[in-house]
């Protein structure tokens, strides 16, 4: 594999990416290793792009129903860093990629596509990707199919072929002996056996798989012979090996999972577990399995256990030929041929049904009869108000109803005794959800935009097994739990609902409760939090005052009176994000280091904050953007100019627009702004008032208010590089809207050859006067030999200009700090007149003066 790791790893490197978006297309057989090399690929570039996401399964996450959105709201949260986001519909999706991701360099890999209009809905058209993505991305598509590569104009298509022998027998070898090779008196077996599996990667993993910890080679002689049964060239002969090894119930479990599922937890060779523990199954194993099924009865369906393919679930259910046979059924119709004419009493001739999935289809009759064996009951557009009144339900373990006109579940509700998921969507005549007592092993309870829905009955605050209740859109609910008390409750939302709905009392029975949201429902002040005792996400939309609390709390609007510590008790030691957005303290209250996890502060916009005296221990970052009365903040000179301070966490500041701040920064600041992996991915550098490069930076440019800029550095000798130290100075050229993006972008080119690239993204609001901004593009230290460093400086936002550019070559002999200020008055002692200029408009006044206009109680 790393030989084509690398052949490939090469073609893409020889490729001129100035100018241009590269695509790689990687395409063959399923089972072939498309994906391991494909991320293999991506991981080896993965250093070079500041943004990356991986899509994983597009294909099978396509098929399942609005999962576009999902992948779109994936790639955007990814790239953005917004685990909120949320994407409506696949255009808004489209739009939102379109405009947020334009000026990045994305490094981008789409696995398992089966669509053009997949790639499309994410990147746009192929011949105006330039439209999207910034220049000098690259995009990674693995696909069977060729003909869909061509058709979108991939740059590098490449075929995967099979293993070689050598990485065979390694892979083989891992799966079966857990080590490169075979045990002692295995190697010739292990040579039979790799023969048998062709190079197929896949093959290999279940073979070995299969054949782990069988230490007797009597029985790997006997497996052979078995195998010689099939023929070397029958790929579908050599998978059904590992099926055949599978006692009668997990291949029940096996066929399920192959012809309907996705989501039960295994642990065979079959099958893997996905990050989202979610079953991953092969295409080939999906289609051996479902070949197994087809040959229960070649010539009719009615005679198999599971039905999938649309014409043979039309024929079965239209001509009324169910069997006893017939344990499942997966209706996919094909677009614009939904509806089925139900023939009278077809499901009465399948007593046996245990899975009904009806995803798309429109039935001209009512089902009037459901099997009592159903344990699976997921169902589109039943346009019965009510269940079949024989349907018994005792075996029922998920029901999902979606765009029915069920008004309730009626009496036999209490019968699902063993239901364990109930979710209902876009259910307009919905308007109860009954005692749940009755359901004892209930674990999940989600509705969502059922605009009839009034009330939710008490029973399920107390409910002894739920885990999750999700109520989303439902703005008639009136009714709702006064209280919780659920020992097992670990999620627990409620948004966009009844603006009546008083928020719930959390009993001191709540002990695991993880994620609570309440939002957008008429909720008016932030309510007691102290029974919380482990509020990993607690996310409240108070009215008037937007509130989020979580490893999070959004608090909007607040005055003094209301931040009280006493809301926090239990959240001192899980808060890990606190947002105080346009609130009207003076004073950051000091209490504020008790949050001994917080990482994120956000003040954002808050007009009156004069002072920030204390700071969490752990803090990393604090957002200032807006606080125009901010004058007091020693922590920035301790750890900025000084390098004395206690919090050696904190690496970034925004301080824009806070116009009364006077900031200075020594040299030492590229160690604090130095990325530390895996600890704080995604620094955002310093930004704060300002119109001059510090002083000690040892290359610096006046850009006369361009977009671009390059600073070029001649090394002329050896030089030990361990990162580079940039800075620009940039102004605006008009009004701009609060929510205005700024994006700056900074390539670094050694000989032509570009090292690496810094992509930043702020959201700011205009503001008067320059700013200054700082960030550290890290190396891994090595030597440059005598050569051109190229530098380049893009500011890519509207009506933003570049005023003055900097770099810092940050080497091992690193002297101590000189200190910068950066005041607008000009300095008699500067030496480089070169690295920063005095505009005569602005007020060196604005920096030191007193707003002492407060309100009345805004005093300290």
């Amino acid at each position: 594999m790393q030989s084509r790791v690398q052949y490939v790893h090469n073609k893409l490197s020889s490729v001129e990416v100035k100018d241009t978006t590269r695509i790689l297309g990687i395409f063959g057989v399923g089972g072939v290793g498309k994906t391991t090399l494909a991320k293999e690929i991506y991981n080896s570039f993965l250093n070079q792009f500041q943004y990356s996401c991986f899509l994983a399964n597009v294909r099978e996450t396509s098929e399942q129903g609005k999962v576009l959105i999902r992948l779109q709201e994936t790639l955007l949260r990814e790239i953005l860093g917004d685990s909120s986001l949320k994407v409506q519909n696949e255009d808004e999706g489209m739009g939102l990629i379109k405009k947020m991701l334009l000026s990045k360099k994305v490094l981008l890999l789409l696995d398992d596509v089966d669509q053009l209009s997949q790639v499309e809905k994410l990147l746009g058209d192929c011949d105006r990707l330039g439209d999207w993505l910034g220049l000098g991305s690259l995009i990674i598509i693995t696909t069977r199919d060729e003909g869909l590569l061509t058709n979108y104009n991939v740059h590098l298509p490449y075929k995967m072929k099979e293993l070689y022998q050598d990485e065979a027998r390694r892979l083989f070898c891992w799966n079966a002996f857990k080590k490169e090779e075979p045990s002692q008196g295995f190697a010739e077996l292990t040579e039979n056996f790799l023969r048998y599996a062709g190079g197929l990667p896949l093959a290999l993993k279940v073979l070995g798989s299969y054949l782990y910890k069988r230490e007797e080679i009597k029985f790997w002689e006997d497996a052979l012979e078995k195998y010689k049964r099939i023929l070397p060239d029958d790929i579908q002969g050599k998978l059904r090996i590992g099926y055949d090894g599978l006692e009668e119930s997990e291949k029940n479990i096996f066929l399920d999972i192959a012809c309907f599922f996705a989501g039960e937890r295994e642990e065979y060779s079959l099958i893997t577990i996905d990050e989202y523990q979610c079953i991953n199954m092969h295409d080939l194993l999906k289609v051996m399995g479902k070949e197994i099924v087809r040959k229960e009865s070649d010539k009719d369906p009615g005679k198999r256990t599971r039905l999938w393919f649309h014409e043979d679930v039309r024929y079965v259910l239209e001509q009324n030929k169910g069997t006893n046979n017939i344990e499942g059924i997966l209706i996919d119709l094909r677009p614009k041929e939904d509806l089925i004419h139900l023939s009278p009493g077809a499901f009465e001739k399948m007593p046996n049904l245990r899975v009904l999935i009806n995803r798309n289809a429109l039935f001209s009759k009512l089902p009037n009869y459901f099997s009592d064996k159903l344990r699976v009951l997921d169902f589109y557009n039943y346009h019965g108000t009510s269940l079949p009144s024989n349907f018994n339900g005792k075996n029922l373990v998920d029901l999902r109803m979606t765009m029915c006109k069920l008004k309730s579940l009626g009496n036999k509700f209490k019968n699902f005794q063993n239901l364990k998921l109930l979710i209902f969507e876009e259910c307009d005549f919905l308007n109860i959800i009954p005692d749940t007592s009755g359901l004892p092993n209930l674990k999940q309870l989600s509705i969502s935009r059922c605009v009839r829905l009034v009330e939710v009955d008490q029973s399920i605050g107390s409910h002894g097994n739920l885990v999750q209740l999700t109520i989303d859109n439902c703005p008639k609910l009136n009714s709702f739990p006064s209280s919780f008390n659920s020992r097992s409750l670990k999620f627990l939302t409620v948004n966009r609902c009844g603006s009546q709905l008083s928020f719930p009392e959390i009993g001191l029975e709540i002990k695991c409760l993880q994620v609570f949201g309440w939002n957008f429902t008429g909720l008016k002040e932030l309510p007691p939090t102290g029974n919380l005792t482990q509020p990993r996400y607690l996310n409240l939309e108070v009215k008037e005052s937007n509130t989020k609390l979580t490893d999070y709390l959004r608090l909007r609007n607040l005055r003094p009176s209301k931040l009280d510590s006493s809301k926090f008790t239990n959240c001192f030691s899980t808060l890990v994000n606190l947002y105080l957005l346009g609130s009207t303290f003076v004073i950051l209250p000091g209490w504020m280091d008790r949050f001994v996890r917080l990482r994120r502060l956000c003040l954002s916009q808050c007009k009156k904050l004069k002072k920030i005296e204390v700071l969490p221990p752990n803090i990393e970052s604090v957002d200032a953007v807006g606080c125009t009365s901010l004058e007091s903040f020693p922590e920035i000179s301790k750890r900025f100019e000084f390098n004395t301070s206690n919090l050696s966490e904190l690496h970034s500041i925004n301080l824009y627009g806070c116009s009364k701040m006077l900031v200075n920064v020594g040299s030492h600041v590229a160690a604090i702004l130095r990325p530390q992996p895996q600890k704080r991915p995604r620094n955002e550098g310093l930004l704060f008032p300002g119109n001059k490069i510090p002083n000690w930076f040892d290359h610096c440019k006046e850009t006369s208010s361009s977009c671009s800029s390059d600073i070029f550095i001649e090394l002329l000798n050896p030089s030990v590089i361990n990162g580079i130290l940039t800075c620009a100075v940039f102004t605006y050229t008009h009004e701009v809207e609060f929510d205005q993006l700024f994006f700056i972008s900074i390539t670094v080119n050694y000989d032509g050859r570009r090292l690496g690239i810094i992509d930043k993204t702020h959201c700011l609001k205009a503001s008067d006067g320059q700013h200054v901004w700082l960030d550290f593009y890290d190396l891994e230290p090595f030597t440059l030999a005598k050569g051109s460093l190229q530098i380049r400086f893009e500011c890519n936002s509207n009506g933003t200009l570049l005023k003055h550019c900097g770099v810092h070559l940050v080497r091992n002999d690193e002297k101590n700090a000189k200190s910068y200020y950066s005041d607008y008055s000009d300095s008699e002692n500067d030496d480089d007149e070169e690295c920063y200029s005095h505009s005569e408009d602005d007020d060196d006044e604005e920096y030191y003066s007193m707003d002492d206009n407060l309100e009345d109680g805004d005093k300290d």
